[in-house]
């Protein structure tokens, strides 16, 4: 898995060039607009409820010694809760409301690599695309949900901590990973075919997630550039993938 998360990571090397050697900047403009919309909103909102979830957080401790440390504590788990939260929201909805503006550049992308313009693959209209979408990081919210807040209740342990954090990014990067592959893996497999794929192909997606949460923590310009990159990388991951599972004598 280590050498498929190393993979995922070097797709990026050449995505930006690839995006203006094919002309694609322009498919982007709608989703990049997407993306500091929802930026915008999402965050705005953590913010302003950061206090509030560190004060309901605060109220476990009934006691009266240590009711000011553990205040302290509570309100940067609040802050960290919303942080967590709030990126989840923000990448799932990015991708599923620019799924039907993202499968057609993914596609642009895998006739360059393979040379094939006139594709045997599935077809599907934008409603599909928007629809399939919507499905998949709805299903991929709900089961990074119930990972992400066992992990999150682990913060409160000592050392356990640091494990959970680490755990906290990879499920957030697996996910993220997953939704950008999956803008190619729509014209290849149906539903349960794609997930299966992924599952199999896990460190691709976990590779492509790093970079693309590494890019949130870009102000304003990683916000508006995150999904031409991650999704030229995992297209260019995932295309590299199918053909060796196509021609698996060219490993």
């Amino acid at each position: 898995m280590i050498k498929n998360i190393i993979l995922g990571i070097k797709a990026y090397f050449g995505a930006f060039s690839l995006i203006s050697k094919l002309k694609l900047w322009k498919y982007f403009a709608i989703p990049m607009l997407i993306s500091f919309i929802t930026a915008i909103l999402i965050f705005t909102s953590a913010y302003g409820l950061s206090d509030n979830v560190g004060a309901f957080i605060s109220k476990i401790w009934i006691w009266d010694w240590g009711k000011e440390t553990f205040t302290t504590i509570s309100t940067l788990i609040g802050g960290l809760v919303i942080i967590v939260i709030g990126l989840i929201l923000f990448k799932h909805i990015i991708m599923a409301l620019s799924a039907p503006f993202m499968s057609p550049v993914s596609e642009k992308i895998e006739a360059h690599l393979t040379g094939n313009a006139s594709h045997t693959h599935r077809n599907t209209t934008f409603s599909q695309q928007l629809w399939r979408g919507i499905r998949i990081n709805s299903r991929n919210l709900s089961m990074e949900l119930l990972l992400t807040i066992p992990l999150l209740l682990l913060k409160f342990i000592p050392l356990i901590n640091i494990l959970s954090t680490i755990l906290l990014f990879l499920v957030q990067a697996y996910y993220a990973g997953f939704g950008n592959m999956d803008y190619t893996l729509e014209r290849h497999f149906k539903y349960q075919e794609s997930t299966a794929f992924v599952r199999k192909n896990r460190g691709l997606a976990i590779g492509n997630g790093i970079v693309f949460i590494l890019l949130l923590l870009v102000p304003i310009i990683g916000i508006i550039l995150v999904l031409p990159l991650s999704v030229t990388a995992a297209t260019t991951s995932t295309v590299k993938t199918l053909q060796l599972k196509k021609h698996p004598s060219n490993a």
